[in-house]
């Protein structure tokens, strides 16, 4: 019997899971939960919570969906991965009940919890050694826990990350990563270990941090009951866990300094991997261990993030698409020429912005003239706006001397549109590659590296590029224009 691989991918729209057949690489079967996008609760304006048995809800689906037909493979697993949706807070009681709703990675209310911590703990210390402000990250969330729900508070026994969560039900053991830690912003870059002086800072006891485990490595093993329940063979090791982002690029082999990937789903995202901190001294790019960091070798995800990428696509969709698909508006979006006519669209409708210094100015389409702008125009203004939004970050990360040859992202969500794809390699000014993958599919394969059952060159066999995009020359000239607009639209804003 063929050996394979189960990747778990925890996003805030759905779980997908993806078997893979360890000795080809290739995708057997995979599943998503639910068929519809999962709510996200939103109680006060800037806020963004759902509820963590959700997740292992969805989890349980995702694999029973494949069970029926794929029972014989789904026994063959050897190793589980986990990738996750990043920065959420999951608190827990002494028996892993959740005593809240998980605080999610696009909920705004720790902003300002974290800036003072950010001048508490003093500017260039935060950046040399936790690599980042703590903003609005998980630490900061769980200290407005503290500081606004005490009696939940007191309920806490442990800190968890989304993923941490789902292996918790997996194995029955707490405990967390140094990448997981990482964009918690709570690891400590400069003496490797976890960063107490945040805690301390807050007044937050270290016991609620769980122990910590390798990314890539055996964690725990699978529970009896929950295997018989979801199909599996007992003991199987949970052998990966990594953010939604991080995971990302381990799917599109990113893996070394100077490598970049990118993606454009509910939120955008470019991430390049250098071999020491580089900071922003604005703090507006995130810095994490990479899921493959070592002692002897450090590897640093360097992450920029716009909330708004798919998530202001499918708000016009719904709202101005008339019930078009997406690639009908993708096709009607071509119809208008290289800056939309002179529309302008910002897609910072999702929150507080960490490339605009953790201000949140609210999605708009600027220079609309109702006489000479169609619905062509406005779509094709929202594609171009989130390649814009990329871009800004980009030149931000350039300024700390990441200058990629290559950018590889995935054939999905807005990639999946040629004019965004094209936009986007002619405005970065570098090629694009496109590969078939997706956060399931990474997730099986660092389990196969973390259980020893593959190597990490191994680990990519039937990884590869389907496209190349090349930037388009005879364009450049129009898009740099438009992309000149669109700053200086921006720059009203913040």
């Amino acid at each position: 019997m063929e050996e394979t691989l189960l990747g778990i991918d925890v996003g805030s729209s759905s779980v997908k899971v993806a078997l893979l057949d360890a000795s080809s690489g290739r995708i057997i079967t995979s599943a998503t939960s639910p068929s519809t996008e999962m709510a996200i609760e939103s109680p006060r304006a800037g806020w963004a919570e759902q509820h963590p048995d959700l997740w292992w809800e969805h989890v349980g689906k995702a694999i029973g969906a494949i069970r029926g037909s794929h029972s014989k493979e789904l026994r063959a697993t050897k190793a589980i991965g986990i990738a996750y949706q990043m920065h959420g807070l999951v608190l827990l009681d002494k028996d892993g009940r959740a005593v809240r709703p998980s605080i999610i990675w696009c909920d705004s209310r720790a902003v300002e919890i974290g800036n003072e911590a950010f001048a508490q703990l003093g500017h260039q210390n935060c950046l040399k050694n936790l690599g980042n402000s703590p903003g609005n990250f998980t630490a900061s969330k769980l200290a407005w826990v503290k500081r606004s729900e005490p009696q939940i508070y007191s309920q806490a026994r442990y800190c968890l990350l989304p993923g941490d969560y789902i292996a918790l039900r997996l194995t029955g053991q707490f405990g967390t990563t140094p990448s997981g830690l990482s964009e918690a912003v709570l690891w400590n870059f400069s003496e490797n270990r976890l960063a107490t002086e945040v805690l301390k800072n807050f007044d937050i006891s270290s016991t609620l941090i769980p122990p910590t485990s390798p990314n890539l490595g055996a964690f725990a093993e699978l529970r009896s009951d929950v295997a018989r329940e979801l199909g599996l063979r007992p003991g199987i090791p949970v052998s990966y866990r990594a953010g939604d982002q991080p995971n990302n690029a381990l799917a599109l082999k990113v893996l070394l300094p100077g490598e970049v990937a990118a993606n454009a789903g509910t939120s955008g995202v470019i991430y390049g991997v250098t071999e020491r901190l580089g900071v922003d001294s604005l703090s507006r790019v995130n810095n994490f261990l990479h899921v493959n960091s070592a002692p002897n070798a450090p590897r640093i995800g360097s992450l920029m993030c716009v909330n708004g990428a798919g998530s202001f696509y499918r708000w016009a969709k719904h709202t101005l698409g008339s019930g078009k698909s997406y690639a009908e508006l993708n096709a009607l979006a071509t119809m208008s020429p290289v800056g939309s006519g002179g529309i302008v669209a910002l897609p910072y409708g999702n929150g507080a912005e960490r490339t605009l210094k953790n201000v949140s100015p609210g999605a708009s389409f600027e220079n609309l003239d109702f006489n000479r702008h169609s619905t062509a125009d406005v779509f094709r203004a929202t594609q171009e706006g989130v390649v814009f939004a990329l871009c800004y970050g980009l030149e931000i990360m350039r300024a700390m001397g990441l200058h990629p040859t290559s950018i590889r992202a995935g054939n999905a969500n807005m990639f999946q549109s040629e004019l965004f794809r094209q936009t986007f390699a002619t405005c970065a000014n570098a090629p694009v590659e496109l590969f078939t993958t997706d956060g399931a599919e990474g997730a099986a394969r660092g389990a196969g590296i973390g259980a020893g059952l593959l190597s990490s060159s191994d680990a990519f066999r039937g990884l590869t590029t389907e496209l190349i995009i090349e930037p388009d020359i005879s364009s450049q000239g129009a898009t740099h224009d438009a992309y000149e607009r669109w700053k200086t639209a921006l720059a009203a804003h913040i």
